[in-house]
């Protein structure tokens, strides 16, 4: 089995966010891998991770960083695949990487997910696969219907909290 997702780390201290998405990816039974390559301090892996890419069977590529964040967009630069940008809150309460992440110049494009949001990121990239992967689009739908089903129950527990002034 190849991976067709490919998790970006620019540091193994980003795995706790990381791991959101590699969990998610792997519940819907997409094949990912997961490296940690910096854009600053190893810009040839980088480039020859983001240059490879596609050759070797990579669909979509989530890519987190914090700070300077440059690894989405470096990676962005060198290969046509789509780029899920994850900011990581390491500086500045994540804004930081955020603004570095999502202002991109005109036609290098980042998807950008929230600050330290993985799973976003993992639904984003399931959902691009899904376009084309009728099975992956079932197991997708099937997840989605127990997002519903989580607030209609949440909704029904609240109606047996009570207050005197309550209103039911």
């Amino acid at each position: 089995m190849k991976p067709i997702v490919s998790i970006i780390m620019g540091s193994t201290s980003d795995l706790p966010i990381l791991k959101k998405a590699a969990d998610f990816l792997n519940k819907m039974e997409v094949p990912f891998e997961m490296n940690a390559l910096s854009a600053h301090r190893t810009p040839r892996e980088v480039e020859e991770f983001a240059t490879n890419a596609e050759q070797r069977g990579i669909k979509v590529i989530i890519a987190a960083a914090g700070m300077a964040a440059a690894l989405p967009g470096v990676i962005a630069a060198m290969t046509p695949l789509p780029v899920i940008g994850i900011p990581v809150n390491s500086t500045l309460d994540g804004v930081d990487a955020l603004y570095s992440i999502v202002q991109m110049p005109p036609g290098i494009s980042v998807a950008t997910v929230g600050i330290n949001a993985g799973m976003n990121a993992a639904v984003m990239a399931v959902q691009i696969l899904a376009l084309s992967d009728a099975e992956l689009a079932k197991r997708f739908g099937a997840y989605r219907a127990t997002l519903s089903k989580k607030i209609v129950d949440a909704n029904n527990e609240l109606k047996e909290v009570k207050y005197d002034f309550k209103v039911d």
